[in-house]
Formats: structure tokens, C-alpha cells, sequence
């Protein structure tokens, strides 16, 4: 993991506090007369402690006019750098808030191939049934250490198949397993576009997007977005006709060279997001925007066998701590399952079977 990755087109560098720059300039202006008076300049500061300074203070004393000059002045340079910092239109809140990013942000990235090898394998013994998905994680995680990549970064990905065959799931997995920090936005129940991208102020409801806000909290600029159900988004307008559908927000984001210098609508700076991994879900594809289609790589998610709701119910059965004859009793049944089942509903099954099993005996 790397530290001090640029992540905003900002300058921190810059001090921007009147009462600091005139602090600064007094102290220049009081050394610049010691030196007149034929001291020497590295003896400034320690001949406050001894009796020279009681002596030369009424001949470096300022006047009310230089005090006056020296307010103006400070005044006049903390606008400048306020506005050279890119920071001059965001208020005090906003910009202590982005204060966080003065030294930059992490990057998440993998010490070897190996560890990709042991993270592919981990989420393929988890959800065998992924197979294609995780196989282009695991050859992009490799690709990220052979080139030296300062982040882990995965192309934009559609997962698309039935609901309830752990989707999302496997995506934050990954990201947990990589050690990147993940956010889902539920595409079907929050306006996405919003959610994803935020919105400007002015509006009532005023906000960061969801990734900008991961962030700023996580100081990681390589997260894992995962939007869930895109097939059902809606659109949101303004009473003026503008869209803010969730494709308008999302395809600058999904292109590199957008995103790297992608614009917060909020807070109105410029991020580099190119290293954000987007993972999309869907449980029909044909429904799915065009645009969002053509920029991602579409994995099709066969339905569960038989056999894997019966993998998967040992797997959480035997992590329930449930009797051994009782966990092979569930993969056989779920073994000969007909369509319809899916992992929450094995998982309700599972639920059901543990709480009876700890009831206590009745004597």
C-alpha cells in the first residue's frame, strides 16, 4: 500500500489564515530590524530569553501604522492563496473537510501474484458458481502487479443473472479480500444518479456522491463501487427537463481519462477517481441502459445447480456449528431442489434449522 497519492486537484500547501500570515509578517518585520541594528540574524530567537531583547525591543517595537500595513497586507495574501489553493469558493466546513486529503490518500495494491493466486482461489472455494467473474478479477489483479500499478484496479464489470445468487456479495468479498473498502448503492431505491455522482448546492438535499464521500472517510483512493439492480433505475429530473439519470453520472466515471479528472458537483473540485473499480448488477440485462452495456464487461451468472446450493449449505451450516448429520441432511434436499431457490432462501432455511436445534430439551 502506497501513502500520499494525489487524489483531488487541490493545494494544501498554502497557508490561508490571516491571523497567521500577519503573525509571520511581524516576526519578519521585527527580524529585519534586529539585523539593522548590526545583530546577528541567527541570534533572533534565543535573545528573547536574555536581557538583549528588553533592550532592542523599543528599537524593533512596531508602530499602529506598521501593524495597520501588516493587517492589510496578510488580508490581501490570504485571498491570494485562498484562491490559489483552488479552495476560494467552498465555505469553512468544506474546506476542513477536504483538509483530510492534505497528505494524499492510500492505494490498496497486492505485494505479489501469489497473493492474487490465494485471493482467486479463496473466492472461488466461497462461490464456485462465480467462476467467470472471478477469473477476470483474478487476471486483472495479476495484470495490476506485473505493471507495477500504483492500485489495484478492475474493469468496469455487469453481473448479470437471477437475484439471490450472491452478486453483491462477491463483489464485496473481493474487495474484503484485497483490502479495499467497498460501498453498494442500491440502483432500485435511491435516485443513483445522486447517489453516485451528488448534487450541487442549492439543491435541499445537497450532497457528495457516495464514492467521493468513501473516500473522504476511508483514505483510499481505490474503492470498489458496487451498484445493485441498474436494469430497474429510474430517472430523476429537475423541474427544468434536466436528466439525472443514473447513466449520465456514471459514464464519466467509467472512462479513464474522464475520471481522472472527473468534477464533484458538490463540492465543485476535481478528482482523480480512475482507480475507483465499478462492479454493476443486473438481473436482466436487456434492460440495462446501452451506454452502461458497451463500457462494461458483461458476465452472465448461471442459476444455481442443484450441487451448489447444496455447496453452499454445508459451507454455512458447518459455520453455524449445526451437527454434521443435519448439515448432509440440508445438502440433500437442497441437492434435489428444483428452480426457485436461491441463497437467501437457503440461508432462511439454515436460520430456521438452527434456531431449532438450539431450543433446549424438555424433560
Amino acid at each position: 500500500m502506497s501513502d500520499h497519492f494525489p487524489i483531488c486537484d487541490l493545494r494544501f500547501d498554502l497557508e490561508t489564515s490571516p491571523a497567521k500570515i500577519e503573525a509571520q509578517l511581524t516576526r519578519y518585520l521585527r527580524k529585519l530590524r534586529w539585523v539593522a541594528l548590526g545583530h546577528d540574524p541567527g541570534e533572533f530567537d534565543s535573545a528573547r530569553d536574555d536581557d538583549r531583547w528588553d533592550d532592542t525591543m523599543r528599537a524593533c517595537r512596531l508602530s499602529s501604522n506598521d501593524g495597520d500595513r501588516i493587517r492589510r497586507r496578510a488580508s490581501a495574501l490570504a485571498d491570494l492563496r485562498l484562491r490559489a489553493s483552488g479552495m476560494a469558493h467552498l465555505g469553512r466546513e468544506a474546506r476542513e473537510t477536504l483538509a483530510g486529503l492534505k497528505h494524499g490518500v492510500h492505494m490498496e495494491r497486492l505485494a505479489s501474484e501469489h497473493r492474487a493466486d490465494e485471493i482467486a482461489a479463496a473466492l472461488h472455494e466461497e462461490m464456485p458458481w462465480m467462476a467467470r467473474a472471478t477469473e477476470i478479477a483474478w487476471h486483472a489483479l495479476r495484470e495490476s502487479v506485473r505493471e507495477g500499478a500504483p492500485a489495484v484496479r478492475l474493469p468496469p464489470l455487469l453481473l448479470d443473472g437471477s437475484p439471490g445468487i450472491g452478486k453483491s456479495h462477491w463483489a464485496r468479498r473481493l474487495a474484503e479480500l484485497v483490502g479495499m473498502p467497498s460501498e453498494l448503492i442500491d440502483a432500485a431505491n435511491e435516485p443513483a444518479g445522486f447517489a453516485v455522482a451528488g448534487s450541487q448546492k442549492g439543491w435541499s438535499t445537497a450532497h457528495a456522491g457516495r464514492p467521493v464521500e468513501l473516500i473522504l472517510n476511508k483514505r483510499v483512493g481505490n474503492p470498489v463501487i458496487v451498484i445493485d439492480e441498474v436494469d430497474k433505475v429510474g430517472d430523476v429530473q429537475s423541474n427544468k427537463g434536466v436528466s439525472f439519470a443514473l447513466s449520465h453520472a456514471l459514464l464519466p466515471l467509467l472512462e479513464p481519462l474522464s475520471a481522472r479528472t472527473w468534477n464533484c458537483p458538490y463540492y465543485r473540485v476535481r478528482f482523480d477517481m480512475r482507480w475507483i473499480s465499478w462492479i454493476l448488477t443486473s438481473n436482466n440485462r436487456r434492460a440495462v441502459p446501452a451506454p452502461l452495456l458497451s463500457r462494461c464487461r458483461v458476465v452472465d451468472i448461471p442459476p444455481l445447480s442443484g450441487a451448489h446450493l447444496a455447496y453452499f449449505a454445508r459451507r454455512v451450516g458447518t459455520a453455524r456449528g449445526l451437527p454434521a448429520d443435519t448439515v448432509e441432511a440440508l445438502a440433500e434436499i437442497l441437492r434435489g431442489a428444483e428452480r426457485g431457490w436461491d441463497l437467501r432462501a437457503v440461508l432462511k432455511l439454515i436460520d430456521g434449522v438452527f434456531a431449532r436445534e438450539s431450543l433446549p430439551l424438555l424433560h
